[in-house]
């Protein structure tokens, strides 16, 4: 009888205890007030519940999602104090300059901490008594062994009229939200302001995603609606190219716009939100902020959801690098102008512009004798927001949004004269194959899904081997002439790009000369003060740029200048001016056959030309 007691009794408790095995751990919780945002503190405590036993290590992270860079957001957070459970003070060691350690607890610690922020763009945060603009790897400290945890937010706002914009679903209490990990958590930004709120719904298939923007600015309520309205035809005109609305967490997809005079200009992409920040009011600089809209939001497809698979998971210790940076940025910085333009928004001229500095800068610029677009995505963390003391030689880079973007145009150009097919159904091969499964790539998919859409395995093969694992580009005159468009005839003698300042008695360089330019065969460098070209005195940068353009190219001109302290002379001689002007070829008098107005048409759209 009692061997049978014991057995019902074992029997009955067993759910229980499979029940408690199982039982979700008790989340993370935060909680943020600004109470002193006019010096730019918050004080955050941050409660961490059923802590095994030894030591609690709490730290800063060192990265942020979106920058590839080093960032010490530890720098600024003090006053850092830790209690248990039952309120009793707890020891904080300073272990190391980017966490605490707590030795011994009760198994619940609460960690309090002042946080500095300053700074509002796409990485840090900055709190005042006009808003809270929280970037989440530099605002909130983490423990480690506690990555997989359940969070919980809850803010306190500073004023009334502090609303919360944020991708993180609402939790039960006021103003509190919630995110399954740490991973969600440091991805998604939170605006708190008197910000205004724009949405819109867009069809995912019967199944309606909202579009929002959260817009903090001092302009009026019409210069909203006409942004949203902007905002509107570029976001369908981005759907169109992939055929698939991204199926948004929670349904939606948040702008988080900061247009003020005291933020610093940037975007930076989140999973379902982007923060966008411009010291300029939208009517004020043109509503040119739409670039910036548009280049954020193609990265909800591309880079959010078609992800390199070196960026998962992603780790907030160290920086972030990948070889696709050409892709991910570079197709993106391609697609935000050309999605501005089919929207009608922007005219073929306007986009031919930036697509020309663009190039040019790819093309002209000294840093691809010196890598690849792989090597030169790799290279993201030393340029990508990156700061240190020592200079360092700007000849060697070309930034993989450029090179990536002109590699785009081109493919395009190339896809659509060739195979007839174009860039948009290789964006659509790759999110069906690794975007909506959400299925991280490597170069290698990159290269497939190319021979496949192209039909010719050794064409992606080459173009690879030649252009992304190399540094040769397509002829660019004959991929143009097939839309009707040209590179413009140099006008002057050129010496290289090179800023001028003034300095006394002259000019000074503020940067490096390049490989390949006039200036650097004439040993002309950084701080360099000009004092004279030929016969002419040069006392302004005004001065300079006049009697370069005076230069035919082949001519050259005795340079006078002081190289730290010692005055020197050497021959310049001008070359051809190499700067790429991508024209509509009927400005220089082409007239266009029926194939080049199709061919434009179906890459750009058959909008009036100006």
């Amino acid at each position: 009888m009692m061997r049978t007691l014991l057995l019902i009794s074992a029997l009955a408790l067993a759910p229980l205890a499979a029940s408690a095995q199982t039982a979700a751990p008790p989340p993370v919780r935060y909680e943020l007030r600004f109470d002193n945002a006019v010096h730019h503190e918050a004080q955050i405590a941050v409660t961490f519940a059923d802590v095994p036993v030894g030591p609690l290590r709490v730290r800063m992270s060192r990265s942020s999602p979106g920058r590839y860079a080093i960032h010490e957001f530890a720098k600024n957070v003090y006053s850092v104090r830790a209690v248990d459970g039952a309120g009793r003070a707890l020891t904080v060691e300073r272990s190391d300059p980017y966490g605490w350690t707590i030795p011994a607890h009760d198994g619940t610690v609460t960690v309090t901490y002042t946080l500095f922020a300053d700074r509002a763009d796409g990485t840090y945060s900055q709190i005042d008594a006009t808003h809270a603009h929280l970037n989440m790897p530099a605002t909130l400290l983490w423990a480690e062994g506690f990555e997989a945890r359940p969070v919980e937010l809850r803010f306190t706002p500073l004023a009334a009229d502090w609303k919360i914009a944020t991708q993180l679903p609402a939790g039960q209490a006021q103003n509190s939200f919630t995110a399954p990990n740490l991973q969600y958590l440091m991805d998604s930004p939170a605006e708190l302001s008197a910000h205004v709120v724009r949405e819109w719904p867009v069809d995912d298939a019967g199944t309606n995603r909202t579009i929002r923007i959260a817009l903090h600015h001092r302009g009026s309520d019409a210069d909203a609606d006409r942004y949203a309205e902007m905002a509107k035809k570029v976001v369908a005109q981005q759907i169109a190219v992939f055929g698939d609305v991204p199926d948004f967490d929670h349904g939606s997809y948040t702008f988080l716009a900061d247009y003020l005079p005291h933020v610093s200009g940037d975007g930076m992409e989140h999973r379902n939100s982007t923060w966008l920040t411009d010291t300029a009011g939208l009517a004020e600089d043109g509503f040119a902020q739409i670039d910036t809209l548009s280049h954020e939001f193609f990265h909800a497809w591309n880079v959010e959801r078609l992800r390199p698979a070196e960026l998962e998971p992603f780790d907030f210790t160290r920086a972030n690098a990948t070889p696709s940076l050409w892709f991910a940025e570079g197709f993106t910085t391609y697609y935000g102008p050309l999605t501005v333009h089919r929207a009608g928004i922007a005219d073929i001229d306007a986009f031919l512009m930036q697509m020309s500095a663009i190039v040019d800068r790819t093309v002209n610029g000294p840093g691809r004798r010196y890598g690849s677009p792989i090597e030169m995505s790799l290279r993201a963390p030393f340029n990508d927001a990156a700061t240190a003391i020592d200079p360092r030689n700007t000849n060697i880079f070309t930034s993989y949004y450029i090179y990536g973007a002109t590699i785009a145009m081109l493919l395009d150009l190339e896809l659509r004269g060739r195979f007839d097919t174009t860039l948009d159904a290789y964006m659509r091969r790759l999110w069906q194959m690794h975007g909506r499964p959400e299925k991280p790539y490597r170069t290698a998919d990159l290269r497939n899904a190319l021979a496949t859409v192209s039909g010719d395995r050794a064409f992606a093969d080459r173009f690879f081997a030649s252009t992304i694992e190399g540094t040769e580009l397509p002829e660019l005159a004959p991929l143009l002439a097939q839309a009707g468009l040209a590179v413009a005839p140099a006008r002057s003698g050129w010496v290289g790009n090179v800023t001028m300042v003034p300095d006394e008695g002259g000019i000074r360089l503020n940067g490096l000369s390049a490989p390949g330019t006039p200036l650097y065969a004439a040993g002309i460098t950084q701080g360099d003060r000009i004092l004279r070209l030929g016969n002419t005195p040069i006392t302004t940068p005004d001065a300079w740029a006049a009697a370069v353009a005076a230069m035919a190219p082949g001519s050259s001109a005795e340079l006078v200048f002081v190289q730290r302290g010692i005055e020197r002379r050497a021959t310049l001689t001008a070359a051809a001016d190499p700067t790429i002007r991508i024209v509509r070829a009927e400005t220089l008098g082409t007239r266009l056959t029926p194939a080049q107005r199709s061919f434009r048409a179906a890459w750009l759209g058959a909008l009036p030309t100006p």
